[in-house]
């Protein structure tokens, strides 16, 4: 398994501090986070995206994946009329761009909360929505992978069943899945049953802890979540691909001290 570092809590740094730290713990990977003051997609298809390009030179540290900051800032194709979605869908199409002009294998996106919409017409928004975005990606030879959310967050497919069928019935050559180990755990659903059900269509994992009561992510061994054997239960059924530890802005006054304890914890968890 391949861990990677996820650079949103970097975001009150400069980001050559996140690709240093990457290589000085020992990370496989970068997971780029797509917001001010670096990384928003329309900077990295104007000056930003050289400067990406010549930090993953520099450091020889690959941007794997790239993440947009969208659902709330204030970007949310699930909310809004029909020019907000609209504005929406024409940033993530920036966004995988962006994310492809930088060399990430896939661009992720998570999915949006509807403000309460009825199932029928927050199934056929969401469904337009990620059609749209996955033809961009499959234009470009890029994938896009979709996240669920917690209950908290999103009130589209938060669970493994909806999620999945969601996926299935899409079934697009450019869309792929994932699992952020939270989203399962908190509403008592065993994070292995993803790949189990996903299969070929997984592609990326968030791996972090969890409080059990609330979307927060922790480093791990800071939560209630039994991560040794989660993580070996993942890799039991099939999984054993790329692991960003998903430190978001829990621990934004010391980035570094915890993207290396996190480390030290999650390879701990490998032995």
């Amino acid at each position: 398994m391949k861990f990677g570092l996820f650079t949103c809590g970097y975001q009150r740094a400069a980001l050559e501090n996140a690709f240093a730290d990457a290589v000085r713990f020992g990370y496989d990977y970068i997971e780029l986070w797509g917001g001010w003051p670096h990384g928003f997609a329309p900077d990295l298809l104007s000056d930003d995206g050289a400067e990406v390009r010549g930090l993953i030179q520099r450091f020889g540290v690959p941007v794997k994946v790239y993440t947009p900051e969208h659902n709330a800032y204030p970007y949310n194709y699930m909310l809004g009329s029909r020019r907000q979605w609209e504005d929406s869908m024409e940033y993530l199409e920036a966004a995988i761009r962006a994310g492809a002009a930088i060399g990430a294998e896939y661009t992720l996106v998570s999915l949006g909360h509807s403000g309460g919409l009825p199932l029928q017409e927050r199934t056929r928004r969401l469904e337009r929505s990620l059609l749209r975005l996955a033809d961009a990606a499959q234009r470009l030879g890029h994938a896009l992978v979709v996240e669920n959310l917690t209950p908290w967050e999103s009130d589209a497919c938060t669970n493994l069943a909806s999620y999945a069928a969601l996926l299935e019935r899409l079934d697009h050559p450019a869309l792929c899945g994932m699992c952020d180990v939270v989203v399962p755990f908190v509403q008592g659903e065993d994070p292995a049953d993803y790949p189990r059900r996903l299969g070929s269509r997984m592609r990326h994992l968030h791996l972090v802890d969890s409080d059990g009561i609330s979307e927060t992510h922790l480093v791990p061994g800071e939560g209630m979540m039994p991560l040794g054997r989660v993580l070996r239960d993942i890799r039991a059924a099939g999984y054993d691909g790329a692991a960003t530890l998903e430190l978001v802005t829990h621990y934004i006054d010391a980035p570094s001290r915890y993207a290396r304890l996190a480390l030290e914890r999650a390879k701990e968890l490998m032995v």
